[in-house]
This record gives structure tokens, C-alpha cells and sequence, in this order.
């Protein structure tokens, strides 16, 4: 969404495809998932009394939406890919099968994971860490605001503390709110290592495929 408050930002949406048809064009094999919250938040909507499934259901909608956004980002710049749904659309994208999705990424297309894992009660880090364990990925990139994991709100302390690496037992013990418990332990069982970045930043993405930039890792 960029700036703005909510919707989709095209400058945005192709600042990013740019910087994902680089790292693929350099031969790395990678899949995305794409998230909901700046059209509808699940969590946010049932605090305001809408029933907490059908709220999610309705964020996994707009996962799709943005799937279908980027999709048409990236092949614009001639880089094939397929978008994969956890909730059957078949007009519009696959329906989501392990092993369909591991013979387009054989292919060297892009994968999109969209509509989470499909079930209401489970947020879209969950589904990155269940499609990178099921793609038996080597690691796990998620994209944020901030340059990595700090000890409080960077935003509003200034003395906060980044953290440059941790292990997925210290995430879940300081409750640092990164990413949801479901998603760490996840990752955990399954030996993936999170980073932590800012797709805000300039060529933040490529950076970090380098093993450059800013960051904080999750593992061990």
C-alpha cells in the first residue's frame, strides 16, 4: 500500500517485482507469500464484532488480490509465474497441491502462495512457514516495516534495541511479536532460519539475498 493508508500502491507493487525478477533472472529459485492486511484484517475486523472465521476468510480474499496484483507485475517483466490458492478459485488461480507447486518452482516459475493456509485462525506467517517447510526452502525471508527485530518499537524508542541474530526460543520468550508463536515453532521444527528485514529500503531485497543490508536472523 506504500503511503498510503490502505489499498494497493502500484510504484510499490513494481519497486518490489523489480528487485524479485533480479534475484530470479541471478538463478535463485524462491516462492512468496503475499498477506491480506492493507485491504482487510481478519483480526482486526472481529475485534469490531464480525465473526472471527468469516472475518479471516475475508483476509484470505484479499490475499488473492494481491496475488493476482503482483502476478501480473512480474510477467509484465517476462517472468513467468503461478498463483496458488488455498481456497478453491479456480477462474482465477490453481488451487493449492504440494506437489504441483514444487514442479513449477522445477520450472523456474514464481510461486505465489495465496489465501493462507486456508483455515480461519492462522495468520499468513504461519502459512510462510508451513509452505517453506512443505517447498523444503533453506530459509525464510519476512518482509516488514522495520530493518529487523528490535527489543521495543523503534518507531517510538528511540534507544530501542536491534538485534542481530536470535534463536527461536528467545523470539517466543521475550514475546517479541515479529511473527505469531505458530510460526516460529514451526520453523523451528522444521530448521528454517527467518530474516528479518525492511522492504521498505532501497534494493532491500536483493541486499538481503547477497547476505547484505540490515537484518536479524532467527534460528538455532
Amino acid at each position: 500500500m506504500g503511503d498510503n493508508d490502505f489499498g494497493i500502491d502500484l510504484d510499490t507493487i513494481n519497486s518490489i517485482t523489480e528487485q524479485i525478477v533480479n534475484i530470479h533472472n541471478n538463478g535463485t529459485k524462491f516462492s512468496i507469500v503475499v498477506g491480506g492486511g492493507n485491504i482487510f484484517r481478519g483480526i482486526s475486523a472481529s475485534s469490531f464484532g464480525m465473526d472471527r472465521s468469516s472475518a479471516d476468510y475475508t483476509g484470505m480474499m484479499a490475499t488473492v488480490i494481491n496475488s493476482l496484483v503482483l502476478q501480473n507485475s512480474l510477467e509484465q517483466k517476462g517472468v513467468q509465474t503461478r498463483v496458488l490458492s488455498a481456497l478453491k478459485m479456480d477462474t482465477v488461480c490453481e488451487p493449492y497441491i504440494r506437489r504441483r507447486a514444487i514442479r513449477h518452482i522445477e520450472k523456474n516459475r514464481i510461486v505465489i502462495f495465496a489465501a493462507g493456509t486456508g483455515n480461519p485462525f492462522f495468520t499468513t506467517d504461519t502459512a510462510a512457514s508451513l509452505r517453506a517447510s512443505e517447498m523444503k526452502c533453506d530459509f525464510l525471508l519476512k518482509a516488514t516495516k522495520v530493518d529487523g527485530i528490535y527489543d521495543s518499537d523503534p518507531f517510538k524508542n528511540s534507544k530501542a534495541k536491534k538485534f542481530d541474530e536470535l534463536s527461536y526460543d528467545d523470539v517466543i520468550r521475550k514475546n517479541l511479536k515479529v511473527m505469531d508463536i505458530t510460526a516460529i515453532t514451526l520453523a523451528k521444527e522444521n530448521k528454517i532460519p527467518i530474516v528479518v528485514f525492511s522492504i521498505l529500503q532501497k534494493d532491500s531485497l536483493i541486499e538481503i539475498i547477497n547476505g547484505n543490508g540490515s537484518f536479524t536472523t532467527i534460528k538455532g
